[in-house]
């Protein structure tokens, strides 16, 4: 097993036939060269499974975007909605001191001395 068989096994690999190492590789392939029956169905089926399963595949990415899309959709609802009940009860508050403020004190509030009716004596 010399330099001679290294040379000599290179060259072989490198003469065979692109096609010979193209077969193992999934995908879609050309039937129309195939000349024998039996070959272009095997070869038409074997198009048929690849794409079944690249439907499959992409279907299921597909679902799992829309459900996560989803979710996300339902998160921000609750969101707006927890926000739009923050923003009338701010509203609410804003209005019921606003209605406050309007209001003539009938009483003075507590440890206020009312001013005297009258004048000074």
């Amino acid at each position: 097993m010399g330099p001679r068989f290294l040379l000599c096994a290179l060259l072989f690999t490198t003469t065979i036939p692109a096609e010979l190492f193209a077969q193992d590789v999934p995908g879609i392939e050309i039937c129309t060269v195939e000349k024998a029956m039996d070959r272009r169905t095997s070869c038409l089926q074997s198009n048929i499974d690849f794409l079944q399963k690249a439907i499959t595949r992409l279907s299921v990415d597909h679902q799992q975007k829309l459900d996560a899309a989803n979710r996300q959709i339902e998160a921000l609802k609750a969101m707006v909605a927890s926000l739009q009940k923050t923003v009338a009860d701010l509203q609410a508050a804003q209005k019921q001191l606003a209605d406050e403020v309007k209001k003539p004190d009938a009483q003075p509030a507590k440890g206020v001395d009312a001013p005297a009716k009258g004048g000074t004596k």
